[in-house]
């Protein structure tokens, strides 16, 4: 089993044991601040399932069907997991404003913030794990995952420390607000979450240090003033797609055309892991090869077409 199918696993079974610990924290209690923190358990467990489910078919070979992978299942597992988020914080909201209105008092919160304590630790131990293997295997669903773990022990703190207070003071109206404000807090995760999965199914372009990077390599290996233009990059999951127009002198050999094309490529594979890197050949002096096509893309240096000069 691969890494990140076995992070995954472990958010399940961590999404299991606080999901348990939260709601048994608050039917003792009886804290509304207490039950926001456990909907959201109930959402961390659901997206773990999804983020399972999608890192399994995102691991799957290209096929006669899908010729580019399966990758992009893991944006749907991100945005569906933000969509799950502001789910939860529209119950939340349900579930504070009546105790806004009329407070009621709580019982046996010592166990209950014991408890609730407890679960953030879970929580903590697992998103910590999940962020690295995240970022060490580039999945979006593991890292979507692991920031979305975060926020809850954050919340979690926050809901503990405000429903503590409740207890002592006694101001049983304080339960309800913070139950509004973590609903409040978790919906601009869950907006970001949306936003960054649309961004991955729209084929946004790499970002601009990565295109530094792509346009620092072909300066150093066909020099400074060979022109390249239609230069076009996506991520589809962990993996980087890098195509380009490259404009050689039209007395190169098809060898050498190729072997400078090749180095191109694979100095693109070493210096961006799980690049596919794709490079268009054409004749410098041809007029045509210079037409921009109906995309466009970045053009490299020396954009003096041949009868400009």
């Amino acid at each position: 089993m691969s890494p990140q199918r076995k992070a995954a696993l472990l958010s399940v079974a961590a999404g299991v044991v606080t999901l348990l610990l939260k709601f048994g924290a608050y039917f003792l209690t009886g804290s509304v601040g207490l039950l926001s923190d456990a909907t959201e358990s109930l959402v961390n467990l659901t997206a773990a399932i999804v983020a399972f489910t999608a890192i399994s078919i995102a691991a799957r070979p290209p096929d006669t069907s899908h010729h580019y992978g399966h990758e992009k299942a893991e944006y749907f597992s991100s945005g569906l997991e933000g969509g799950l988020i502001l789910a939860a914080a529209a119950g939340i909201i349900y579930a504070a404003l009546p105790r806004l209105f009329h407070p009621a008092p709580l019982h046996n919160v010592d166990v209950g913030l014991l408890i609730a304590l407890a679960a953030s630790l879970v929580n903590l131990v697992v998103a910590r794990i999940l962020l690295h293997v995240g970022r060490q295997v580039d999945s979006i669903a593991l890292v979507a995952d692991a920031e979305h773990l975060m926020t809850d022990v954050w919340t979690s703190v926050g809901v503990v420390v405000g429903v503590a207070l409740t207890w002592l003071t006694g101001w049983y109206i304080l339960d309800p607000l913070i139950a509004l404000a973590v609903a409040l807090h978790i919906v601009t995760v869950g907006i970001q979450l949306v936003r960054r999965s649309i961004e991955g199914l729209m084929d946004r372009a790499l970002p601009a240090e990565e295109i530094a990077l792509i346009q620092r390599v072909i300066a150093e290996e066909a020099g400074p003033e060979t022109p390249y233009h239609a230069l076009r990059t996506r991520k589809s999951g962990p993996r980087r797609f890098v195509e380009l127009h490259l404009l050689v002198p039209g007395t190169l050999t098809v060898k050498q055309a190729h072997d400078l094309a090749e180095r191109i490529e694979q100095r693109l594979r070493r210096e961006l892991p799980n690049s596919v890197v794709t490079i268009h050949v054409e004749p410098v002096e041809d007029r045509a090869s210079w037409d921009a096509d109906e995309v466009g893309g970045l053009t490299g240096p020396g954009e003096a077409r041949p009868d400009d000069a």
